[in-house]
């Protein structure tokens, strides 16, 4: 088990990638789930599937908005207490904000994207970074996107460009951090299928009256492995990175998108 006996924190607790962070941290022996979401509805469903696949992972529910900073302050006091230790923190909380285009974006939308892609991102990092420096270990992922990659024709420019910035600040924590032994390392995902992802297809195949499938199949038929990776393996691939099978990785960049952008 990849996290066993692990404390992990997992922000952004939602319907798709957020609650499979959570679980797989539970299939994957974690001891502790604690979950932050500004939604109290969300944690408890989050709650009852970590139980489903893990009975004996303890579940700490946070109601917590990240742009918040006594929110954050609050979550990492009441882990500490319940849990005695933080072994990994996985930032998955964002605001996606409108389909938008740098050239003719509304930048007034912009600064909620970003207080909480970065500022939001940073500040519950920062919450939790003295009782990583305490218990001389950690490990940070933060949930990034393919978008900062390569520009999509989708139009995602405000929200690429908030997750570019928490990307670069990735690596100056990585640089910060590690004489603590905490590791800081950043996954890019692609398109996942799950929840978010098949509700947006399933709109668009209904606006453009074209099957669902035929508009996956135009997507899948760009990536490598042929199909959508679901975002129970991006999760995963999430995990790993905050797993003792990583420790020797630090400020590196994970690309967990089927092979449809290789860098």
């Amino acid at each position: 088990m990849l996290l066993k006996d692990k404390i992990v924190v997992v922000s952004g607790i939602g319907p798709g990638l957020g609650v499979k962070l959570a679980i797989e941290a539970a299939r994957e022996g974690a001891a502790g789930v604690v979950a932050a979401a500004r939604s109290a509805e969300k944690l408890a469903d989050a709650e009852a599937r970590v139980k489903a696949v893990n009975p004996n992972c303890k579940v700490l529910k946070v109601v917590t908005d990240i742009t918040k900073v006594a929110d954050c302050e609050r979550l990492a006091a009441q882990a500490v207490q319940t849990f005695g230790r933080v072994d990994a923190l996985v930032n998955s909380a964002f605001v996606h904000g409108d389909m938008d285009y740098a050239s003719t974006a509304n930048l007034e939308t912009w600064k909620e994207v970003i207080n909480t892609n970065l500022i939001g991102t940073l500040q519950i990092t920062q919450a939790l970074i003295p009782q990583m420096k305490a218990q001389k270990s950690g490990a940070i992922v933060m949930i990034n996107t393919m978008a900062v990659r390569q520009v999509p024709p989708l139009g995602e420019a405000g929200y690429a460009a908030s997750k570019a910035a928490l990307a670069n600040s990735s690596k100056w924590l990585a640089k910060e951090l590690g004489p603590s032994g905490i590791r800081v390392n950043t996954v890019h995902m692609g398109w996942m299928w799950g929840a978010p992802v098949q509700g947006y297809m399933e709109w668009q195949a209904s606006e453009h009256k074209i099957p669902l499938e035929t508009l996956k199949g135009q997507v899948e038929a760009g990536i490598p492995l042929g199909r959508m990776p679901t975002d129970d393996e991006c999760a995963r691939a999430a995990l790993f990175l905050v797993s003792d099978y990583a420790s020797a990785v630090t400020g590196a960049a994970l690309d967990a998108n089927g092979g449809m952008y290789m860098p």
